[in-house]
């Protein structure tokens, strides 16, 4: 190197410092603000912290925008932080409008299209802490947030040039103070670390993360509003946490079966992605990373994206106990389907070796997987955008795209006006998941059906008609097993979503276009759900069960109740246990819970004051509850507790029967009511 040239390399990087100090200048840290580095042992933030930090990003950098989408359940602020260099979120509406375009082929001409494609930028949507107890959820995003706005790194550069991330901290800000407020709580009890005795999500617990083809909880609704429809991201990186005694992280690809209806460019696309993951984090020294595992892509309730062109990254990375540090020996790490993490393959490269386990670590996992996908999305930018364009052509085609041919060409849902709430209900989901519908003005005729007029008209060839056919037909899980000849392979979630079975209405698959006089649907209004003599009655005085060991089902019981504003009491088990139940209440509901959860309540340490839960004098009550006359309502599992603590003289006829010989998890089933039977009385549904 010549003299000149040494000087000016030196020139360089003495400049290189001021101008990395300029960019970051007066950018609070994360641990300015909440009090601690996001990873540290026993350390959460509150809600308002994580506010507050983005609050601060958003007034100290250019390259950051935080909007308030709206209020959770609970009231507090929603939001959504955009990322980007100055200039590409000075240019946000110009990029709606391009993505908007991108979003339906019939917009713009191909030559439009393809310039789209090639001055586009990337939108990745970052979703975190959906389930509140995975505590690195809310931690990572102050990290990454931070990383975004001051980095100047190669990749950071790329990344805030090439696309927009749009991240949402958490997607349950009620949950990281449910959370956050008892672990803080425990710290230094016995039971430091346990899971909360109230569900994290006020209705849904665990469930939230179910919603996603349903859209019945306000924080699912203003994603799908505000972020899936107005942006059409490319990419979705979704941060979750596992068990602590198996893989370290899970990055896709998935496993089998993969839901028919999603495009083939998506599932390459999510393979690509993670692999491309999985290499970066291997670069890096991260072992114990695991492929092609425990999680599929077969249910919308979980993959809105892969029905509106994007890839979902899923990321699971092992849980330590809440914040605080664990201690795993390798002897004790545990196998899961296709991948042992005690041994090495072509979907398990490297293994950890065991040891202590913290929030840190989950940390470190995270962010180097959602840096490694945004990277990647930055590096493929032209790619990325060219595949979702494909995929969206391939929609407008319907059945004539490759693949396709045994799709129908129309859905319609018959007019019925008997089932007119059931079917409101549906359509109202469609429309928020961004599916054209028709009304017929007349009456026709099309595969072999006579349809009246007012019945509803869906062409699949329109950006979204594999979600609406995908939510309308009925599903077929298919049959696999372990090995030829073994037990069933258990399904990682429920298997089917099938809207016209859950609400009860009818529907038929056309296999031809209709032509009939029709006109687009208006927006449909909100259901007014009534139960005669209980809304907003308090001539029945009804009590939930809601055990100090939750239960997802006595959430949604809660919600059912709000949503028909139905009166009701919540009562624990202490309450029961405290007998004469008769004089507060004319009918109780245990919803579906094991009956060892029913009895005993939370397992492990806790607080004396949540020990314990029906025992044998709250069977006793309830049976005397019986006895006097009141009603009890025992869902699901829980009907098994009924009939052995007050000696019902009922049989559970599958008790016993192996899963070899019968098995159906998370199906849907039609069920037949005998209307003669007393049971049934003021039963009015078909």
């Amino acid at each position: 190197m010549s003299i000149r040239s040494l000087a000016a390399a030196c020139g360089a990087l003495l400049l290189l410092p001021a101008f990395t100090s300029a960019q970051s200048r007066g950018v609070p840290t994360p641990a300015s603000v909440i009090g601690f580095e996001p990873g540290a042992d026993r350390k959460l933030p509150e809600w308002q912290q994580v506010v507050a930090y983005f609050k601060a990003l958003d007034a100290a950098s250019p390259r950051v925008q935080v909007r308030v989408l709206g209020k959770t359940t609970l009231g507090r602020p929603f939001i959504a932080a955009f990322f980007g260099d100055s200039a590409t979120l000075a240019n946000l509406p110009k990029l709606h409008d391009a993505q908007r375009r991108l979003a339906d082929p019939r917009l713009a001409t191909a030559p439009e299209r393809a310039a789209l494609e090639r001055d586009g930028k990337v939108v990745v949507l970052v979703t975190s802490s959906i389930h509140s107890t995975e505590v690195g959820g809310i931690l990572t995003p102050l990290t990454l947030a931070y990383k975004l706005a001051t980095s100047e790194d190669e990749d950071a550069r790329s990344i805030r040039k090439n696309t927009v991330v749009i991240m949402v901290p958490s997607l349950n800000p009620d949950g990281v103070d449910i959370v956050g407020n008892w672990y803080r709580s425990s710290l230094g009890t016995a039971w430091e670390g346990s899971q909360p005795p109230t569900l994290y999500h006020y209705y849904t617990g665990h469930d939230n993360n179910r919603d996603w083809y349903a859209f019945t909880q306000v924080e699912t609704q203003m994603v799908i509003d505000s972020l899936y429809s107005e942006w059409h991201p490319q990419i979705v990186n979704d941060i979750h946490q596992q068990g602590s005694n198996g893989t370290r992280i899970f990055i896709p690809p998935y496993m089998d079966p993969i839901e028919p209806n999603i495009d083939p460019i998506i599932a390459a696309g999510v393979a690509q992605m993670g692999k491309s993951m999985t290499w970066r984090l291997t670069l890096q020294g991260l072992v114990g990373v695991a492929n092609n595992t425990s999680y599929d892509a077969w249910t919308p309730a979980r993959a809105y994206q892969h029905y509106h062109g994007a890839i979902r990254i899923l990321t699971e990375t092992a849980s330590a106990s809440l914040a605080s540090p664990i201690t795993v020996p390798f002897e004790t790490l545990q196998a899961g389907y296709n991948v042992d993490p005690k041994v090495t393959g072509v979907d398990f490269l490297t293994r950890w070796p065991g040891g202590v386990w913290t929030v840190g670590d989950i940390v470190k996992y995270q962010l180097a997987a959602s840096w490694a996908l945004l990277a990647q999305a930055a590096d493929d930018r032209a790619l990325w955008l060219s595949s979702y364009s494909a995929v969206q052509r391939h929609s407008v085609q319907g059945n004539q795209a490759i693949g396709r041919s045994d799709w129908p060409a129309t859905i319609v849902i018959p007019a019925q006006p008997s089932r007119d709430t059931a079917v409101n209900a549906a359509l109202r989901i469609l429309q928020r998941g961004q599916v054209e519908i028709r009304r017929a003005s007349i009456g026709f005729s099309a595969g072999g059906r006579s349809f009246p007029a007012g019945s509803y008209l869906i062409n699949t060839a329109q950006p979204y008609g594999g979600f609406a056919k995908t939510l309308l037909e009925t599903q077929h899980y298919p049959d696999l097993h372990e090995y030829p000849g073994g037990p069933p392979k258990r399904p990682y979630d429920v298997v089917a979503h099938t809207l016209p079975l859950l609400f009860g209405f009818d529907v038929a698959m056309v296999a031809e276009p209709v032509t009939v006089e029709a006109r687009p649907l208006a927006p449909v209004a909100a259901t007014t759900w009534l139960a005669t003599g209980l809304s907003n009655s308090k001539a029945r005085r009804i009590a939930i069960f809601a055990n100090a060991l939750p239960s997802m089902d006595e959430g949604w019981t809660r919600w059912i109740f709000d949503q028909y504003k139905i009166p009701f009491t919540t009562i624990s088990a202490k309450d029961i246990r405290a007998g004469n139940l008769g004089a507060r209440f004319d009918a109780i509901i245990l919803p579906d819970q094991r009956g060892r959860a029913i009895e005993g309540g939370p397992i492990g340490a806790y607080p004396d004051s949540l020990k314990g839960g029906v025992g044998a004098p709250g069977a006793a009550a309830l049976g005397a509850f019986v006895d006097n006359g009141g009603t009890l309502l025992a869902f699901n599992e829980s009907s098994n507790y009924a009939i052995e603590a007050l000696d019902l003289p009922v049989k559970n006829e599958l008790a016993g029967i192996r899963s070899s010989d019968f098995y159906s998890p998370g199906s849907l089933l039609r069920v037949v009511i005998d209307r003669s039977n007393p049971l049934a009385a003021g039963y009015t549904a078909p």
